[in-house]
Order: structure tokens, then sequence, then C-alpha cells
């Protein structure tokens, strides 16, 4: 019997959740992603910290301030991952313009034109940005100019409508964010994977979209364990971290699929305008906890991204 994770590759697409280049070479992922927080996670590995300090050496030698240099390096590695990839990249919009729609885009065709001059083409890569309502509609200018989004932590439906109605090329649902925080608000150990919040989250933003013919991809996002990827086999695509990965490569038992167009529940469509979109973000405590803390901590991990660099 084939791996779980082979059976896995047949009817998701497998993003690998992390930036090292020996990790991304071993799993062969479809597509990979970078943001600060893999970025720091990238230095621990020799070949990819070889990558990251030849581009603050270039970076230093051209004049570069620190912050820039900071702002690149999510690049420079995008570049170094397309090349052993056969898709797409997903390459962060800095956390502190989450809510500056004017200027999300700026930095996003910025991006853009720092791959092109690396010939990593905008069918490659995709520009993540927060699924704030500026987020959103950075997203949907974007989108409108062919530059395909990724809107990142995703909390609720509605955030997920928003998206759709954006024309968001993709979007990640946080999973294992949104499963610590019920256990700790419940006050409970675990969650069975039919059960979990995180997973039924995914599986409740998934019956929407089938049900009612939206093409935006749904990326799971954040496990903690393979049992959570297993109840959203059959979603559009899953990003995994190499511990997972691994665990689901040496596992031979059969995996069925849990997700389908066919099987989705049907939905009513809803319009998602700004005053909703604040409205519900703000009264749902989950989604206005993680969704604050997932920027901050972004940041946070740009700061020491510069931290580094001073050092």
């Amino acid at each position: 019997m084939t791996s779980v994770l082979d059976q896995l590759r047949s009817m998701t697409t497998v993003v690998a959740d992390t930036a090292e280049l020996d990790a991304v070479r071993k799993f062969q992922p479809v597509d990979c992603t970078t943001n600060p927080s893999l970025v720091l996670k990238a230095f621990e590995n020799a070949e990819s910290k070889a990558v990251l300090n030849a581009a603050i050496a270039q970076g230093r030698a051209k004049g570069h301030g620190n912050e820039a240099i900071a702002a690149h390096l999510p690049i420079e590695l995008g570049v170094a991952l397309s090349k052993l990839i056969p898709g797409r990249i997903s390459t962060e919009v800095e956390a502190n313009l989450s809510f500056d729609k004017e200027a999300s885009v700026k930095r996003a065709l910025e991006i853009v034109e720092a791959y092109d001059k690396r010939g990593v083409g905008t069918d490659r890569i995709l520009i993540k940005l927060a699924a704030t309502w500026e987020g959103v509609r950075a997203a949907d200018v974007l989108q409108r100019q062919g530059i395909d989004c990724n809107l990142t932590l995703v909390f609720s439906l509605t955030q997920a409508i928003a998206c759709a109605d954006a024309g968001a090329f993709l979007l990640s649902p946080f999973v294992g964010r949104m499963t610590d925080w019920f256990k700790k608000a419940q006050g409970v150990d675990e969650f069975k994977a039919r059960h979990d919040p995180g997973v039924l989250s995914v599986k409740m933003i998934y019956d929407y979209y089938k049900s009612n013919g939206i093409d935006t991809i749904i990326m799971g996002a954040s496990f903690r364990n393979v049992d959570q990827i297993k109840a959203l086999s059959g979603c559009d695509n899953l990003t995994i971290s190499p511990a997972l990965l691994k665990q689901l490569g040496s596992e031979t038992a059969d995996l069925p699929r849990a997700l389908s167009p066919e099987t989705a529940a049907p939905a009513a469509t809803q319009t998602i305008h700004a005053t909703t979109f604040r409205w519900n973000t703000a009264t749902d405590p989950m989604t206005n906890e993680l969704l604050a803390n997932g920027i901050r901590g972004f940041d946070q991990d740009f700061k020491k991204m510069l931290s580094i660099l001073e050092n």
C-alpha cells in the first residue's frame, strides 16, 4: 500500500510549510511559502542560511539599510525555492502594512518587480496579505491587475466570504491556531479530529465555496497533528510542516477522502461589506484575538530579522 502522504497527494495539492531548502528538496511539494517566521527558521539550516547570508552581503554591498535587506530576504529565499518546485512561492507583504490598502498594493508591486528581476515571473508567485478588510481590498486591486494573492490569517467564514468576493486566488485558514484557542477557552486537552474546531472551520468554508461555485483555493494551514490533516483530505491545498510530512510519509494505512465538491453541504450565499466584516471580526473573540496575534507575531519576527542584521 502506498503511504498516506502519497494518497493525500492524489487528492490534495501538498505545500511545504517551510523555507528550508533541503526539506523542500526531500519532500518535493508543489508549492512553498515564505514569511518572517519561516525565514528565521531557515537561518538554522546550513544551505538556506548560506542563501540568506549571500543576500545580506549583496544588500550591504549595494548600500541598502537593514530594513530594506530584511524585507528582501523572503524574496531571495523564494527565488531559491522556486528552482526546487514546479508551482508557486507565496511571499508576504510586511505585517505592519496590514491596515493600509494602498501601501500593501505598492509593496506587492515591489515584490513582483523584485522577483521579475531575478527571473521569477508573476505566474510563479502569490502575494500574501493578512485577511484584514484592508488586506482583502488590496487583494481585489491586485487580482484585477493579474497578480494572484494568498489571503492569510483566516479564522472565520466572514473573512473567507470577503476573500472570495475580492476574487482572491487562495486563502489560508489556520487550523491549529483555532484548535489551540478553543482548547484553552474550553479547558480541554484535545479534540477528536471530527470535532476539532479548526477542522470544522475549514470544512464550513469548503462547503460554502464548493456549493456556490467559488474558484478561490482553500489551503488549510497551521496543523498540530496528522489527524487534522487526514480529516481534511481532499481539501484543495494543505500546507504541512516537514515533521508532519515525514510522519505521513511513514504511514501506510488507507486514507479515505474527507472533502469533495460532490458532497459539500449547501450554504446560502452572503455578501460581506466593510461594516459587516469589521463587526463580525470585532465581536468574534477567537477571530479578533488570533488575527491580531498573527499580525503582531509576524511583525515581531520581522523585527527579529532586523536584530540579526544589526549584530
